[in-house]
């Protein structure tokens, strides 16, 4: 996957509501096409069939399948931005537990697309500075929430918050890609109620002294 931010920036950015539907056709139409064919298949010619435009029209708008890949790709960050931040501007559950769902259920919902499609971007995403810089920025404000969260709750028990928050965090959003991605579907319900537990046993749980009650850790 090339990294040229020249082949990955699209040609031409809409300014009229006809343009706008056209690219979000063929966005879509990418979507659908990589989840079926997969990356290596899912050729430009397929996605403007699929989209019902022209491949010039495509190209007018995309240079190649790298560009389209990384605007799935950002469409799909943003979206899940978008979703973290309007429930962090409304008043968040009283209890821990509660507030654990709600940020693994934000992360599932995000996480809904065709599994094919969800290891596309993970395993032949584009790495560019900005796509990269775009990933950082979005996993430092979580991180700057979670830890004033953690700060502030009466329920939470761990010593070391900016730590607890980065475990919380990247825990999620790992463990929910994984399981999301995977070809046989599992139980959402269940594997929500399992990781919120996990968490909420973690961060409620008595703190943990790491200097006592190890072996060998008092010994000369």
């Amino acid at each position: 996957m090339t990294s040229d931010r020249r082949g990955l920036a699209p040609r031409k950015q809409p300014r009229q509501v006809r343009a706008e539907l056209t690219r979000e056709r063929i966005l879509d139409a990418a979507a659908h096409v990589f989840g079926e064919y997969g990356y290596a298949a899912g050729t430009t010619n397929r996605i403007a069939e699929r989209a019902r435009v022209s491949i010039g029209s495509l190209y007018q708008y995309y240079p190649n399948k790298d560009a389209i890949l990384a605007e799935l790709v950002t469409r799909h960050l943003d979206t899940g931005r978008a979703a973290v931040m309007r429930h962090q501007g409304e008043e968040l559950p009283r209890s821990l537990e509660e507030v654990l769902r709600l940020f693994v259920r934000v992360a599932v919902d995000n996480h809904l697309d065709d599994p094919q499609l969800l290891r596309v971007m993970a395993e032949q995403g584009p790495r560019s500075p900005e796509l990269l810089g775009k990933v950082a920025a979005y996993e430092a404000e979580r991180l700057v929430c979670t830890r004033d969260l953690l700060e502030r709750h009466p329920e939470a028990r761990v010593a070391d918050t900016g730590m607890a928050a980065r475990l919380v965090v990247t825990t999620i959003e790992l463990v929910v890609h994984k399981v999301s991605a995977e070809p046989d579907r599992v139980d959402l319900g269940r594997f929500e109620d399992e990781l919120v537990a996990m968490l909420h046993r973690y961060l409620a749980g008595p703190p943990d002294d790491r200097s006592e009650g190890r072996p060998g850790l008092d010994a000369p």
